[in-house]
């Protein structure tokens, strides 16, 4: 029955192998496209940069001081990355706690130590842009 299914398998895989696609350059000057490229990507980095740049000066005038906005703009990019590393930690550590976790009893326990840990540092990543606003343009004035 293995033999039987690893034998379609490899017919399968061969018979896809056996049809070859051609390419060719739609533009005669190849070299062009791969300069369009780079410059294209070297476009998109400058309007990422002047848009962060921006967003940066926003915060500044927001909060009216160089210091405090450059605090609530970092706060801001941590409120936002820490919510797929923040799932990305608890899937693992639930892998740890309910799949490896089974046959270890060490393991089990710190699969969910990881994700109690887990979960209190991306809840304390999610709430406290909005204390320092509080805190700073509230009691500072």
């Amino acid at each position: 029955m293995k033999k039987k299914i690893a034998t379609i398998i490899m017919v399968v895989i061969l018979a896809l192998g056996l049809f070859t696609v051609m390419a060719q350059a739609t533009d005669v000057n190849s070299t062009t496209n791969s300069v369009d490229l780079k410059n294209d990507a070297t476009v998109n980095l400058v309007e990422i940069k002047d848009r962060e740049l921006e967003t940066l000066q926003d915060y500044q005038e927001s909060y009216g001081d160089n210091t405090y906005g450059l605090v609530a703009y970092i706060l801001n990019i941590i409120r936002l990355y820490s919510i797929p590393f923040g799932f990305v930690g608890i899937a693992i550590s639930g892998i740890y706690r309910y799949i490896i976790g089974i046959r270890k009893l060490d393991v089990r326990d710190k699969g969910f130590g990881a994700m109690i840990g887990i979960i209190t540092v991306m809840v304390i990543c999610q709430v406290l842009p909005l204390v320092f606003a509080i805190v700073v343009k509230g009691w500072r004035g």
